[in-house]
């Protein structure tokens, strides 16, 4: 009778479990550094996990480069199967979990302290405002830290406005993020510092 209590008592338990873990990873929103288990029903060779770039974005065969950074698993996963609908016959299912989680790093290669800076982004971007982010947080990493540009960003014309801490002058300099993306230049790579200012400026109605 003890057993049976108990097993039943585990079916009833089992779909409160399943329902709270599927309810966690539908809230969860991707970051860069996380791994993505893709499986695509009609063909097996989609199928792979794919880590999320520093840029936030994974690529796929047939569906190319998508943002997945601070989006939902289902998001990605509507975005895959719209991406891919033109090279089947009818729409695909397309399934995406979370694999594994980004390993958290602190700011000074093992420091404990996990000191921040703080960075502003005013402009045409997906989230403005001041940010802080780790010491060793990147130009790109700053992009996907940001959510990326609105469809309004002039992308080539990214500004990094920066304080000499000597002189009290400011410094501005030029960065085109869609040759960053393209590899065409290591700008993305640069470091930033506290109190770095990035403006994002509209694009320019023939742009």
């Amino acid at each position: 009778m003890r057993i049976f209590i108990a097993l039943f008592s585990g079916l009833l338990i089992m779909p409160l479990l399943l329902s709270t873990a599927g309810h966690a990873q539908d809230s969860y929103l991707i970051r860069p550094g996380d791994s993505l288990r893709i499986e695509v029903l009609e063909d097996e060779n989609l199928n792979r996990t794919t880590l999320v770039a520093p840029d936030g974005r994974i690529t796929l065969p047939l569906a190319g480069s998508i943002k997945a950074s601070g989006r939902g698993v289902e998001q990605v996963q509507a975005d895959l199967a719209n991406r891919l609908t033109s090279n089947f016959a009818v729409k695909p299912n397309v399934f995406v979990s979370l694999e594994r989680l980004a390993e958290k790093t602190t700011s000074s290669g093992g420091n404990a302290t996990g000191r921040t800076i703080d960075i502003y982004v005013v402009g045409e971007a997906a989230k403005s405002g001041k940010l802080a982010v780790s010491q060793r947080t990147t130009l790109l990493q700053l992009f996907s830290e940001m959510g990326g540009f609105s469809k309004f960003a002039a992308t080539k014309r990214i500004q990094l406005r920066r304080i000499d801490p000597k002189t009290r002058a400011e410094k501005v300099y030029m960065f085109n993020y869609d040759a960053i993306e393209r590899g065409e230049n290591n700008g993305g790579n640069t470091r930033l510092m506290d109190g770095d200012v990035i403006l994002v400026p509209q694009r320019k109605l023939f742009e």
